[in-house]
């Protein structure tokens, strides 16, 4: 009795506070699901989803320990909301490799990492595949430069397709998830020229618009500041270059480029206040109209309309979503801005797309968020002055930029692999000129374009992203801009993440705990070790830990994974200087020595044919398929698909891209062979799937 009354007594202090939690247990119930090894049935389900209707109604009419009851009730339900989520968007994948016709209708276009212009295809067809296991969408990288097809056209051609790849290491980021969830079955690239078969209908409309006013603000806006002004009004990236991309990222500019809560805050702050103004110099209007709702009113049209332009992001739906919670508060003469704006924003973000919780997106723009609305609360309720009224936006800027980096530092270190160290000064010489000069100047186009006269204001907008793009140039190239981490355990940021949660949400001194935690996965990720040997899942390249770094066994091909594998150790070389660490020479079979075994590495029949002889105890990856030449195991590609990558530890511990995965949804393992368990016992280790 004492331990409950203790609760609901500390509870009770929280009284006002405790909403912004539930949108955190729903989203542990929603992490909950898709940590699992093995995908839940409908009994599991089924069972889950009546605990949390009993939990919640037990809750009504306890309103001293009602929380403590909503907390496993939101997190159970979250974990349906998931399942229910990955269910509805199942569609086929293909399971082989695809060469032939594909016809179907632009979804999409953007760029790939290597520059590639991409189509998006949906109401895909594929010669001599069913209709039923055709994919909803596939994805084609266009080799050869053309004309890029509008959104709404059907097109055709010819393309080598294949299922999205798993993990490039065990535990990394499993793009067939990311896939799954975007119903993305097939991935490729095309080398002939694509075929418009029929000319965009009445569907998909504002898709056509978007990329009508990209491609206009392109034509009018030379090189890669046009692609930046259609990136940050429309969200068409497929004009910045990889080349931008990279400065923007190193100099902690890369937020600019996505439209999220800056830039809806900058439009509909801009467009509010322009209004109010308006209106005040009207004094009949002023008098007797309730100028401030009127505003409130045209800005939140002004962010509608914005939403629906860039494609309706994670980030740019979270904005919204704020500005549109802000808005109402003043038309319900409320205070606009608190964390419960926030938890609404989240609740309508999750129950959307659950599956947003994992992406960087969702996690950077949350967690800056809800920093800088917990910080400007604290300085208002202290009444902290901030210097002379022409000193305080200064000082908020500068404020705001600090708050937001260091909220969004670890997230984006853990996924990116890198921390910018001159990102503050880039962005005080940057966001204000985004909000005082871009976007003011791209709503004068936007309000001159109807006669005409857009170029005055694109003029000026074009002054400001070249200012921004320069600003990126300079700061990227200082000695010391940027610093690579390893990547994190599996745990750190869920915990880190807890932590801060804790000392942002809860009132009163116990939040100083939260840091605790956020401390101890800070050192986890300090101490985490990288594995000593890395196998890729098509079993072209092996990464092994050398004093020096990672040495990857060739130095061409796999670019992609060996990219992964680098950045997750925190290594700066590129795969030619990671390969150069390989002690053998070229025309040699690659050959390392491990603790107890020896890997070979055969690239091809020429190489496979050097390994005349092999003992008990050798473990040789080879890239075609053939029978083992002596008493060593031999990894083949049959044998990779029942395993995907491997990863192996410094004392022989053994982990598969399955194992860590598990039997879900989107990953469909192959049954293992006998190899797998011999390989198994060779390094030491049995690893139950």
């Amino acid at each position: 009795m004492r331990l409950s009354a203790a609760i609901a007594d500390l509870l009770h202090a929280q009284r006002g506070h405790l909403f912004p939690w539930t949108p955190v247990f729903l989203g542990a119930g929603i992490g909950a699901y898709f940590s699992l090894k093995s995908e839940p049935g409908a009994a599991e389900f089924s069972a889950l989803a009546l605990c949390a209707l009993l939990m919640a109604a037990g809750a009504v009419g306890r309103r001293q320990l009602a929380f403590l009851l909503w907390g496993p009730a939101l997190a159970a339900a979250g974990l349906c909301l998931a399942g229910a989520r990955a269910h509805l968007v199942s569609a086929p994948v293909l399971d082989f490799r695809y060469y032939g016709a594909v016809e179907g209708r632009v979804a999409g276009v953007d760029r790939s990492p290597t520059d590639a212009l991409r189509l998006t295809l949906d109401q895909v067809r594929l010669d001599r595949v069913a209709p039923d296991d055709t994919p909803a969408r596939v994805r084609i990288s266009l080799k050869a430069l053309e004309q890029v097809p509008p959104p709404g056209a059907r097109v055709m051609t010819t393309a080598h397709l294949l299922p999205p790849q798993g993990p490039a290491e065990p535990g990394g980021f499993d793009f067939r998830r990311h896939a799954w969830f975007k119903q993305l079955g097939g991935l490729g690239y095309t080398r002939v020229p694509v075929l418009l078969a029929e000319q965009p209908g009445q569907s998909l409309a504002v898709e056509r618009l978007r990329r009508g006013v990209a491609q206009g603000l392109q034509d009018r806006i030379a090189g890669e500041t046009g692609g930046f002004a259609a990136a940050i009004t429309t969200g068409d990236r497929s004009g910045v270059g990889q080349q931008t991309l990279t400065a923007l990222r190193q100099s902690n500019l890369a937020h600019l480029l996505a439209i999220s809560g800056l830039h809806m805050g900058l439009l509909t702050g801009f467009v509010f206040a322009a209004i109010r103004i308006l209106f005040n110099l009207i004094p009949p209007l002023a008098l007797r109209w309730p100028v401030k709702k009127l505003a409130a009113v045209a800005a939140l049209t002004a962010g509608a309309g914005y939403l629906a332009l860039s494609g309706g992001n994670v980030a740019t739906e979270r904005a919204f979503v704020m500005v549109a919670v802000m808005f109402a508060a003043v038309l319900l003469n409320r205070r606009a801005i608190t964390l419960r704006a926030v938890a609404v924003a989240a609740w309508i973000v999750l129950l959307r797309r659950p599956e947003s919780l994992l992406s960087p997106g969702f996690q950077m723009s949350f967690a800056a968020t809800a920093a800088l609305v917990a910080v400007f609360a604290a300085l208002r309720d202290r009444e902290v002055p901030l210097g002379p009224r022409w000193l305080r936006p200064v000082l908020a800027v500068v404020i705001s930029s600090a708050v937001a980096g260091a909220a969004t530092a670890p997230f984006a270190a853990a996924h990116f692999n890198t921390v910018p160290h001159y990102g503050l000064l880039a962005n005080l010489l940057s966001v204000p000129v985004m909000g005082s000069v871009v976007i003011p100047a791209a709503v004068l186009a936007l309000c001159l374009a109807p006669v005409g006269l857009e170029m005055a204001g694109l003029t000026v907008m074009q002054w400001g992203l070249d200012w921004i793009l320069a600003v990126a140039g300079v700061v990227s190239g200082f000695d010391g801009a940027l610093s690579h981490v390893p990547a994190p355990g599996a745990w750190v940021l869920p915990l880190f993440a807890a932590g801060m949660l804790f000392a942002v949400i809860w009132q009163g001194r116990l939040r100083l705990a939260g840091l605790l935690p956020a401390a101890c996965a800070l050192l986890m990720w300090s101490t985490a070790e990288r594995p000593v040997v890395l196998i890729a899942d098509s079993g072209g390249l092996i990464g092994v830990m050398a004093p020096e770094g990672r040495a990857l066994s060739r130095a061409k091909g796999q670019g992609f994974t060996a990219k992964i594998w680098l950045e997750n150790d925190g290594d700066p070389a590129g795969q030619i200087a990671a390969a150069a660490r390989w002690a053998d020479d070229a025309d040699a079979l690659p050959v390392w020595q491990g603790p107890g075994f020896r890997l070979l590495h055969a690239l091809g029949r020429r190489k496979l044919s050097q390994v005349s002889r092999c003992k008990e105890g050798d473990i040789v990856v080879s890239t075609v398929a053939a029978q083992s030449p002596g008493n060593c195991l031999l990894l083949t590609p049959a044998v990779m698909r029942q395993t995907g990558s491997i990863a192996v530890t410094a004392t022989g511990g053994l982990q598969t891209s399955r194992s860590a995965s598990g039997q879900r949804l989107w990953t469909a393992w192959r049954p293992e062979g006998a190899e797998v368990s011999r390989l198994r016992k060779l390094l030491g280790r049995q690893n139950p799937q």
